[in-house]
């Protein structure tokens, strides 16, 4: 029998915070963070990714994470005002018509009328998230869940900040 190759377009898009506080509660650690080089490709499993963007409310947005994610990915960050679900879901709903495969990095429940609508749109619906955290009816409705695990991230060391001692100026 010969190889079925299944050449989809797939868009993935990331609820930064969602996933990050996620991780964060499981590792019990704030310096945790997605190893993409492993994740993405688990997630792709051999298709085309056509667009990665990474969603995040505030401020602290690491430059080399944003450059990281562009070269490796052509990926893009984009920073909300507050939470990610209205621009994630106005990206998603414009890209439905360009790929055939959104996957929705979040286990947040609010994505669920987004899931339905894309499905109903015929596109292809993946959720990618850490189980423990996910709501149920997410997993439920979407095509497919590829649970995050600790496999898929990394606790990075945070640099040690020297303190230097400043002498007082006598005048």
């Amino acid at each position: 029998m010969d190889d079925i190759l299944i050449n989809q377009s797939v868009a993935i898009l990331c609820d930064g915070n969602n996933i990050e506080r996620s991780i964060h509660s499981l590792s019990h650690s704030k310096n945790a963070m997605i190893n993409f080089d492993t994740l993405i490709p688990k997630l792709l499993n051999g298709r085309g990714l056509n667009r990665l963007l990474y969603f995040r409310e505030g401020k602290s947005i690491s430059s080399k994470f944003a450059e990281r994610l562009h070269e490796n990915y052509y990926g893009s960050v984009i920073p909300c005002h507050k939470s990610a679900d209205i621009p994630l879901s106005i990206k998603a709903t414009q890209l439905a018509s360009k790929v055939d495969t959104i996957i929705i990095m979040s286990g947040d429940s609010d994505f669920v009328d987004l899931v339905l609508h894309m499905k109903s749109e015929g596109v292809r619906v993946e959720i990618a998230a850490v189980r423990q955290t996910t709501a149920s009816i997410l997993i439920d409705e979407a095509d497919h869940f590829h649970e995050i695990t600790k496999e898929d991230w990394f606790v990075y060391k945070a640099p040690r900040k020297t303190i230097s001692k400043r002498k007082k100026s006598t005048a």
